[in-house]
């Protein structure tokens, strides 16, 4: 069977070449008789795979030296809980609510300190960004957070927060490594790989070296110290091994395809020939606000359930998958990630066209 085009929040789409390359090494990688799912954290050979994974991802978003480069275990939704746990000095911090994951870490966040809220775009079904210039910050919050990227409801800060000197810290999962990021900026930035660098089940955590103490919540367990990781070089136990190789295959593509700057041009390119359509277009429509669109996940909605439904089963008939939106929003939702080439959402724009010439108003 052809592959499809896989339009997947997460997981999602990945290099074919990356995968290629991973199918060639899966029995035998470079010479060790062995697979990378099989081989020892401990290993010259694998030593080497995470090792070369943090220079090019240091390489990419070029990270400053007092920054740490950790990965790690869980995913993003653990982050929820070890932000505060070694963040939340005074048992304080400030969040911004965009959308259901940001609205996850803040309930996290208040079972170990007062999360405050800060702004909040749930009046508009987080289909904007509120303004963040002048926030109610005050001097014994620990840190301000954000989701940059909103999976669901399709929205991204392209203006950071004004944090008024607090440290930022960032759940980047969506956007990560699809432009380049100011490290500089953030005191700490995180992403679940699974959305635009690798398999599930890793994260990778960029934090500033001040940031990293022994001084953490009580209570909080020892794998889910960020010194410790960090002491240990992300080997303190067995990390998700497989998964970090993957991601070092994903840096290196990145960085062979002109790394973030060139990534960022043909984002904007996919982006635009959706949103592009969708503006002119009488059946769908977009549901975001223009000026808060994210270039990596584009929600949309006919206005009509049952015409939706009727073209996510037509689309994924014709090879356009996982079109469906998030359970909690409905409609549609295009996750347009670094590994979608251009054609895909060429075509899938073609098949919109057609598909609206046949049941259009």
């Amino acid at each position: 069977m052809a592959r499809v085009y896989n339009f997947s929040a997460g997981p999602a789409v990945l290099p074919e070449e990356v995968l290629r390359e991973a199918a060639e090494e899966m029995l035998d990688y470079k010479g060790t008789g062995m697979s990378v799912m099989e081989m020892s954290h401990r290993s010259k050979a694998y030593d080497t795979i995470i090792k070369e994974a943090e220079a090019d991802l240091r390489t990419l978003l070029k990270i400053p030296d007092n920054y740490k480069v950790l990965f790690l275990q869980g995913g993003a939704s653990l982050v929820f809980a070890s932000v505060p746990m070694n963040l939340m000095k005074n048992r304080k911090a400030g969040y911004i609510l965009t959308g259901q994951w940001a609205k996850k870490a803040f309930a996290e966040a208040r079972i170990y300190g007062e999360a405050v809220e800060l702004a909040s775009s749930a009046d508009k079904t987080f289909s904007y960004i509120p303004d963040c210039s002048d926030l109610p910050i005050t001097d014994d919050m620990d840190y301000v957070y954000i989701c940059e990227n909103n999976t669901i409801y399709g929205t991204k800060f392209h203006t950071l927060p004004d944090t008024k000197g607090k440290i930022l810290v960032s759940d980047a999962s969506s956007c990560f490594l699809s432009e380049p990021m100011d490290i500089s900026r953030y005191g700490m930035v995180y992403a679940g790989v699974q959305k635009n660098v690798g398999p599930s089940g890793t994260q990778v955590v960029i934090i500033r070296e001040d940031l990293i103490t022994d001084d953490v919540l009580p209570g909080t367990p020892t794998m889910m110290k960020y010194k410790i990781h960090a002491d240990n070089e992300s080997l303190y136990n067995t990390p998700p091994c497989y998964g970090i190789y993957i991601c070092g295959k994903v840096f290196k593509w990145l960085l062979k395809n002109g790394g973030l700057e060139a990534m960022k041009e043909t984002n904007e390119k996919k982006a635009g020939i959706l949103y592009d359509f969708l503006d002119e277009s009488e059946l769908f429509q977009g549901t975001v606000r223009k000026e808060d669109r994210s270039l990596m996940n584009v929600p949309f909605v006919t206005g009509n359930e049952e015409m939706d439904a009727e073209f996510i089963k037509a689309a994924a008939a014709a090879g356009f998958v996982n079109l469906k939106g998030h359970r909690s929003v409905g409609g549609m939702r295009a996750s347009i990630y670094n590994a979608m080439p251009v054609e895909g959402v060429e075509k899938l724009v073609a098949f919109m066209k057609e598909f609206e010439r046949e049941h259009g108003r």
